[in-house]
């Protein structure tokens, strides 16, 4: 049976080039890189090497990288290192659960929170982001003003206006952070051009390993470490570093610039619109975030008089994986916090599936996800009293 996988947005598998470029590191060249002598050296100059890619892809200084442990990291850091009782947290109820159960912990600590809604097609309006700051959180305002927002939805896919929001924390004073994980390597992607101070991205969601991220913090930005204990990453992240992880982003990092420079993430456009086009031939069906701009391999769409748990089971006994939405939250009997704040009732909520593609996705993998989706929402229907009212 042919095995499609639809799910790179909860993650991706190893490219081989990113697994030759880790191999070194967990045998020959096994040194810690903070040793002086020949084997710490050789991993030193791997994390190094990993720093100047990592830089050029976020368009920043090498001293601005810094390496963690992935992406809920990267947005634990951005919030806890800047925020004290007191201060004032902007974001957004679509925002990942790293960001989010964050955003209640700070609270319990005295920290004002706010969440700004999306509009019915998932997109954030800057303007109220500006409205949510008081009148009195301006430019020298004793008080810190952090303003979180991805770049793209991980279950949506739609593209914020992060440029336009960065302008606005510019004016007002205000800290900014970008969660990147899923935006990064699928859209153009530059923090100067963001205009923000602090940014997350996760190896796994490019085609590198796990357990491995990085984080973008503007010099002079007044961030206390998440974790304490040594002088590595600048004393800005504690412990011995992932060189073969690091090693992996770095080369990670550098093929996702490639697929934006090369075509591929055109190509993987492409087929994504192929896809969605012919799922939405399929009678009661729409597609969650429509109206806005999306990363290029997304498409959350909504089967009507389904439950999608039951799809997403269906469909891997016919060899397409496929997710409900984030894979922090599988198993969960809660329809998705994200879908629920762009106003979709509970049960179009719980009928909704993400296909997200990975960018070595072929024609013939879309080939057989339209001719097995079909097959198995007409079977499920066929299950359910109310399934001729789509008919």
């Amino acid at each position: 049976m042919r095995q499609v996988y639809c799910d790179a947005n909860a993650t991706t598998p190893l490219l081989p080039e990113v697994m030759e470029a880790m191999r070194p590191y967990w045998m020959e060249d096994f040194g810690n890189a903070s040793s002086i002598h020949l084997q710490g050296q050789k991993a030193r100059k791997a994390v190094d090497h990993a720093r100047q890619t990592l830089a050029h892809f976020f368009n920043c200084r090498e001293a601005e990288v810094v390496f963690n442990s992935g992406g809920t990291e990267g947005d634990n850091t951005a919030i806890f290192g800047l925020l004290r009782a007191g201060d004032h947290f902007i974001t957004t109820s679509i925002e990942h659960s790293a960001v989010l159960r964050a955003a209640d912990r700070v609270a319990e600590r005295g920290v004002e929170v706010t969440f700004v809604a999306p509009s019915k097609d998932g997109l954030i309006d800057p303007e109220e982001i500006r409205r949510a700051m008081r009148p009195a959180m301006r430019l020298g305002d004793s008080r810190r003003i952090l303003v979180s927002v991805m770049l793209a939805n991980n279950e949506t896919g739609v593209i914020q206006p992060v440029e336009e929001i960065g302008r606005i924390a510019a004016e007002t004073g205000a800290f900014f952070h970008i969660d990147a994980v899923q935006g990064a390597g699928k859209v153009g992607f530059d923090v100067q051009r963001f205009g923000c101070h602090l940014c997350s991205i996760s190896a796994h969601k490019v085609h590198g390993p796990k357990g491995v991220g990085a984080m973008y913090v503007r010099r002079g930005t007044p961030l206390e470490p998440l974790i304490v204990g040594g002088s590595h990453e600048r004393r800005q992240r504690a412990g011995t570093q992932n060189v073969p992880g690091i090693a992996g982003l770095g080369k990670a990092a550098e093929l996702a610039m490639k697929s934006l420079e090369d075509g591929t993430m055109e190509r993987v456009a492409r087929l994504r619109d192929r896809l969605e086009a012919g799922l939405l031939e399929i009678p009661g069906t729409a597609v969650n975030g429509a109206g806005a701009p999306r990363a290029a391999n997304t498409t959350n769409v909504h089967f009507e008089h389904l439950e999608g748990e039951a799809l997403v089971i269906a469909l891997d006994l016919k060899g397409v994986a496929v997710s409900g939405g984030s894979a922090c939250h599988s198993g969960s009997t809660e329809p998705s916090h994200v879908l629920m704040a762009m106003g979709l009732g509970r049960n179009a909520a719980l009928a909704s599936l993400r296909f997200s593609l990975l960018k070595t996705v072929s024609e013939e993998d879309v080939d057989h996800v339209l001719r097995v989706v079909p097959e198995a929402v007409e079977h499920l229907r066929a299950l359910a009293p109310e399934a001729a009212e789509v008919r």
